[in-house]
């Protein structure tokens, strides 16, 4: 009922009663504000095709109920078309499902493991290829049938030298089950073996079909919450792999550099605009290459909020970014060049963008390379509103970096994104009157 009592959504993601210390969750589903499941019926026509400008809006009063999440979540990363029907969204859907299902059968033939409700920690191959025999190694491949470790690897030794790719993501495999065994590991979720296995499984496809960034340390904790949100693991993996079409330059290296560092030098720029006194603070204290920010660009801040609140800032995050072409961009990439006719949805209105986005096409704040993404001015956010304790107490990087890990917890979602989109505007102004 509109007015009525704001309702905690803790119970949604229930947290393990020994973990104490678990930040508490800010985000309250308020009636009248937050996109119920009556509300998210409403907004589809007949046909199936979305009103995304009204539920965009919606999103920013007040986020999502928890229990229609992982479906709103599918328009706004781009995995469907807001104007598509019922029908074809359900075909698109079934293709995926078919892909996903194609891919793992391929990884499971080459490493049983996969899809067996179990998960990797130990080193499968050493780096030259050769089997690891480690007991520990033989328990974890140990799929209690009448085979054994010590059989997969007398077949796998039986091929011949291994594919170079094949030996990198065997390679993998071990790392993503460590990052599997630490992540979100308060949540009662978490504590079904099958869940991790499915996290791992996820993680280890995307390692072997993403040929250029293939699996890096943080995307657990991007993947994680679509393997509650999303019951199917198929559809978990696509919202999954289209959230690091976003992401995966910040993981891409080249050796003397990762992709993130690039966002850190557009960082670094709009500081030294909206507060240069901090900026010159923080460059005196060996900070100015903002490398102490590294970790919130590239895990969306899942470290810096509760596990419920950082849900809460990545739709708000995406519902102001929301651009409609997504979807066709995307398929456009996947399909490759001279499959792309026919795919052109219709011209996109500035009503069906989200605000971020409705700027930069105002203002110009597209470039060659895109607009930069709004998680830089969430961090430009947030050291501004830390701008007077980062001035009166920081006296080293350590500081710096304590005063943020302090903040865990207790920061505000909406105050953020409010913030950085106030910075945005103030930003795109000043780069304007540069060039006036």
């Amino acid at each position: 009922m509109w007015g009525g009592a704001a309702e905690p959504a803790d119970s949604y993601y229930q947290v393990r009663p020994e973990c104490t210390d678990v930040p508490k969750t800010r985000f309250r589903i308020k009636p009248g504000k937050t996109l119920s499941v009556r509300k998210w019926r409403a907004v589809f026509v007949q046909e199936g095709s979305l009103d995304i400008g009204k539920t965009l809006r919606r999103i920013r009063r007040g986020g999502i109920h928890p229990s229609i999440r992982g479906e709103v979540w599918e328009f706004l990363l781009g995995c469907y078309d807001p104007m598509s029907t019922f029908e074809e969204r359900e075909q698109i859907r079934q293709r995926r499902r078919l892909q996903y299902a194609s891919w793992k059968e391929e990884c499971k033939q080459m490493f049983p493991v996969i899809g067996s409700g179990r998960f990797m920690t130990a080193p499968v191959i050493s780096e030259n290829g050769q089997p690891n025999y480690d007991p520990l190694v033989l328990q974890e491949i140990n799929l209690g049938t009448n085979s054994n470790g010590s059989d997969f690897f007398k077949e796998l030794t039986s091929r011949g030298p291994l594919d170079k790719k094949v030996t990198q993501w065997l390679l993998t495999l071990h790392q993503i089950g460590l990052d599997v065994n630490r992540t979100d590991r308060a949540l009662v979720f978490y504590e079904k073996k099958e869940n991790l296995s499915k996290l791992w499984d996820i993680l280890s496809i995307y390692a072997w079909i993403d040929n250029d960034v293939g699996y890096c340390q943080g995307m657990s904790d991007l993947c994680s919450p679509m393997i509650i949100l999303l019951e199917d693991e198929a559809d978990a993996f696509w919202c999954f792999e289209r959230l690091m079409r976003r992401l995966r330059g910040n993981f891409r290296s080249t050796g003397r550099s990762v992709g993130v560092e690039a966002q850190l030098t557009h960082l670094s720029s709009i500081t030294q605009i909206v507060d240069p006194k901090l900026h010159q603070h923080l460059d005196k204290l060996g900070g100015g290459d903002y490398l102490f920010a590294i970790r919130m660009l590239m895990v969306q801040f899942r470290r810096e909020f509760s596990f419920c609140d950082s849900l809460y800032l990545w739709e708000m995050m995406w519902a102001l970014e929301y651009d409609p072409d997504l979807f066709y961009v995307y398929e456009a990439h996947q399909c490759g060049s001279e499959k792309t006719e026919g795919l052109k949805g219709k011209p996109k209105s500035i009503k069906q963008c989200g605000k971020y986005e409705r700027q930069n096409m105002r203002n110009g704040g597209k470039s060659a390379e895109g607009p930069l993404p709004i998680s830089v001015f969430l961090v430009a956010s947030v050291l501004k509103d830390k701008s007077y304790k980062l001035m009166t107490e920081a006296r080293g990087l350590d500081d710096v970096v304590k005063i943020l890990n302090d903040m865990t917890g207790n920061l505000d979602a909406k105050k953020t994104c409010s913030g950085a989109i106030k910075i945005h505007k103030r930003y795109l102004r000043k780069v304007i009157s540069m060039f006036l």
